[in-house]
């Protein structure tokens, strides 16, 4: 008995003793690749290092539209002339392009147009108390003065709403630099 055991321990450590390749064949495989497998990995790296372009895959980053749409302003400067429009609108256009969005349906407050019950209290106030608060804003009016109409369409404006809704001001007249740019 004492013999079995021994020849067992001795053929677990041939085994442990042996490498991977067994054969004639294995061994010039293994040395074949041994070779191939580095020499390609250079030819491959020197390849990519003397390529011309390396985008990566699926991306045009470096396009001549894609850097413009990228940079582009996202403002934009608008210069008006400071003397006024050529032509200076009437109050009703002013009322109509400007004040009509709340006047005409009473939204947020606002005396509608016509409505004499509506202005009565207003009017009491005077033309230039009620040019002041469409120029510089009342309640939930925004300011109007240094919009798209001049000061004195503005007032033209007052003046139209406020008629129709009972009162008699004059409608007023046109600033001296209008009227002589008109004139020219």
């Amino acid at each position: 008995m004492s013999g079995t055991p021994d020849h067992a321990n001795q053929h677990f450590d041939e085994d442990a003793h042996t490498g991977p390749i067994k054969t004639p064949k294995q061994l010039a495989w293994a040395v074949f690749f041994a070779f191939v497998i580095p020499i390609v990995a250079i030819i491959m790296l020197a390849n990519y290092v003397t390529a011309d372009s390396k985008p990566a895959a699926g991306t045009e980053a470096l396009e001549a539209m894609a850097v413009a749409a990228r940079i582009q302003p996202i403002g934009g400067i608008e210069i008006k002339d400071a003397s006024g429009p050529a032509v200076l609108r009437t109050g009703e256009q002013v009322f109509q392009a400007q004040c009509a969005a709340c006047h005409a349906t009473g939204a947020a407050g606002a005396p509608k147009l016509g409505d004499a019950g509506a202005w009565g209290g207003r009017l009491g106030q005077g033309f230039a108390t009620l040019v002041d608060h469409a120029l510089k804003g009342k309640g939930a009016m925004a300011p109007q003065g240094g919009g798209d109409f001049s000061d004195f369409e503005i007032s033209r404006a007052v003046v139209y709403l406020a008629n129709q809704g009972g009162a008699k001001f004059e409608e007023p007249k046109e600033p001296a630099a209008a009227a002589s740019a008109a004139a020219n």
